[in-house]
């Protein structure tokens, strides 16, 4: 936008270039309440951080890291100079490992939170818009998902179906929406008993207008901040189940590298550098995700009085 453009009052702005303006002032609004939270600026550099070691991975480590042929040591070498966290039972350099590791497990993560989140947001969406039978049955669905333990429900649908990322992505996803679902659900109905949702349904609006031009924007603050705090979990979960050997066994992952750990004896024979590096991984990108969920709740929800 030039400087002629940020000059004109909102009146001689067109539609397009209003809305822009709206969303940069605020977008710098929650980063200004943002940066407040000390917490949550040490979660987001964590993450970043993390971020860049995934994206880069192919150029500092290698795809060839995970080759058990092509091993660079030998089996269960203690960290020296070489390898700065030893070798695992393959010979092959850990330090690489969890940096490639780090790929999947993120990934994973995420996939798994926007799955889990996305039907979550749809099952409370429209259970509180439309109410009656169908929200009766929704929400005695999602009260028998609440009541069942998650890791259970996702072992046995790991079990069931073939191993793969995919496999691992679905079976978190559909386990872990019911919170989002009962959250989104109480946003709606205190959304849709505002005054101007009964003007939209006397001027014509229809169910999709109602749900996706007025309740979906009120609950997105709360979709994002549940984003985040189900990134962890998700991680998580896709950690132990990797670790009770129900992931892939063609890829790196934190969870893959414990329960390869485990299969060698680590914890028996004191090799602590096949376990501490995945471990603590695992450890500090959940807390970080946690971290900053708690940030953006705190931004969008003041009244929630969080420390900073």
């Amino acid at each position: 936008m030039t400087t002629a453009e940020t000059t004109k009052t909102p009146a001689a702005l067109g539609p397009r270039a209003l809305a822009w303006r709206r969303r940069r002032a605020s977008a710098a609004r929650f980063w200004k309440e943002y940066r407040r939270h000390r917490a949550g600026v040490f979660g987001l550099a964590a993450l970043v951080l993390f971020a860049l070691v995934a994206l880069t991975a192919p150029l500092t480590v290698g795809s060839d890291v995970s080759s058990v042929t092509d091993a660079p040591g030998r089996p269960l070498e203690s960290p020296s100079g070489h390898f700065p966290l030893g070798t695992d039972q393959f010979g092959r350099n850990l330090l690489g490992l969890v940096i490639w590791g780090s790929r999947v497990s993120l990934l994973v993560g995420l996939l798994a939170a926007v799955l889990s989140v996305a039907i979550g947001a749809v099952i409370g969406i429209t259970a509180g818009h439309f109410r009656g039978w169908y929200a009766t049955v929704m929400m005695r669905v999602t009260d028998w998902f609440l009541v069942m333990p998650t890791l259970v429900l996702a072992i046995a649908l790991a079990t069931v179906m073939s191993r793969s990322l995919g496999t691992i992505v679905l079976a978190i996803g559909v386990t872990t929406w019911p919170t989002t679902a009962r959250l989104v659900r109480a946003q709606t109905l205190a959304v849709e008993s505002r005054p101007y949702i009964e003007r939209a349904k006397a001027l014509g609006g229809g169910h999709w207008h109602i749900m996706s031009r007025h309740v979906l924007p009120n609950v997105m603050p709360l979709v994002l901040a549940q984003t985040t705090l189900i990134i962890s979990s998700a991680i998580l979960a896709e950690a132990t189940l990797a670790f009770l050997g129900l992931g892939d066994p063609t890829v790196v992952s934190w969870g893959g590298l414990l329960q390869d750990a485990r299969e060698a004896g680590a914890v028996s024979s004191g090799d602590w550098w096949y376990l501490v590096p995945p471990g603590v991984a695992i450890a500090v990108v959940a807390l970080a995700f946690t971290l900053c969920g708690r940030a953006v709740e705190s931004v969008l929800n003041p009244r929630l009085g969080v420390s900073r």
